[in-house]
């Protein structure tokens, strides 16, 4: 067997860390070539000494380069935020196969990113679009009906709008099930997560999104599923050990051995699952839309939640503000040219924006 050499970009965070594991335990199919962290320089140098690899980069410039400069079978882009578009748009541009943890860059990028992409080149590390491409294998593509995207629906779950009205930035931080970090387990709180995950879904399969649904399911076994024409629905289960989508994308469309524990069928269990309740988690909402005015408005929501998330976790704006920030910037914006430089635009534009309301305050 030929070992793939791999980058990983964002080596210091939770899934580079994890991307890290799963290489260095199966050496006969991985060689790590690079690493590459945002700001952490003691991390990053720790692990350079710990995996015995020479090339490393410090900053999104640094990391573009080191795509450009070492060569790769795959590239895993576990950068957190938009500013990982610059390094996807770079692996893309190399031919390289792109492990895509970094859901921002192609949700922001849109027909951008997928322009530079050939076609199977992005391969999903999400749990959820993992579980998709999976489920996806069991039929034609004319045969699908619908896709399912499930959520842990986030440490708030089954809360009223009034209760979150007087959660803390530390209660956002107590996700249930997953343990990732401050943006993105805020996300999950929101649940801008899964507005983001329903665009991102319809950019990788192209699905249109009133075929694209969501499903509240906390004990996060059930990633996601997919509706097929004939009434069937085929589910992706494991425990939530997001090892099992690394690997998967580390050698799509090859399983690893061992890679995350199987289910215990002797052990009795159940699994729920709930509607999503769109009007105390107006998120997903708001991305549908979103996703369906395209061009920059999905930079706009993303860059938007970004600013008021920081906001939040600053005590400068209630929970409840933060989507509604997002909301009131969105209906502000007026579209432009999805190049790099339209969509950088957009992004500035949306972070001023906010910046503003949240000056202003923002009660949601």
């Amino acid at each position: 067997m030929t070992r793939r050499r791999v980058l990983v970009l964002g080596s210091t965070g939770s899934i580079g860390v994890q991307a890290l594991e799963v290489i260095a335990a199966n050496p006969d199919r991985f060689e790590l070539v690079g690493i590459a962290a945002g700001s952490n320089a003691d991390a990053l140098a720790r692990q350079a000494r710990e995996a015995g690899v020479a090339r490393t980069a410090l900053g999104i410039d640094e990391a573009v380069a080191l795509v450009h400069d070492v060569p790769a079978d795959v590239v895993v882009n576990g950068i957190t935020g938009s500013v990982g578009l610059a390094a996807t748009l770079a692996v893309l541009r190399s031919g390289a196969s792109l492990a895509l943890a970094n859901k921002e860059s192609l949700i922001v990028g849109g027909e951008l990113v997928l322009a530079a992409a050939a076609p199977g080149q992005i391969v999903p590390v999400d749990s959820e679009h993992s579980a998709l491409a999976q489920a996806l294998r069991a039929g034609e593509r004319g045969e699908v009906r619908r896709l399912v995207v499930t959520a842990s629906g986030g440490p708030f779950r089954g809360r009223t709008r009034e209760q979150l009205a007087r959660v803390r930035p530390e209660d956002a931080l107590a996700h249930p099930t997953w343990n990732m970090g401050r943006v993105v387990t805020t996300n999950s709180a929101t649940l801008v997560n899964k507005g983001l995950e329903v665009i991102e879904a319809h950019l990788l399969f192209g699905i249109d999104y009133d075929r694209i649904d969501v499903v509240v399911h906390p004990q996060s076994i059930v990633h996601s599923m997919v509706e097929f024409a004939d009434g069937s629905t085929i589910a992706q289960a494991s425990p939530p050990d997001m090892r099992l989508p690394i690997s998967l994308a580390l050698d799509w469309p090859h399983r690893v051995p061992d890679a995350g524990a199987p289910l215990d069928w002797t052990r009795a269990q159940r699994w729920d699952f709930e509607p999503l309740d769109d009007e105390t988690f107006p998120a997903v909402a708001l991305a549908r839309r979103v996703g369906a005015l395209g061009g920059t408005y999905p930079a706009v929501y993303n860059a938007a939640n970004e600013q008021a998330v920081d906001a939040f976790h600053a005590h400068r704006v209630p929970f409840l503000g933060i989507v509604e920030t997002i909301r009131r910037v969105v209906d502000a914006h007026r579209p432009g040219p999805v190049t790099l430089e339209g969509v950088l635009a957009a992004e500035a534009w949306a972070r001023d924006e906010a910046d503003r309301l949240l000056a202003g305050g923002v009660n949601g």
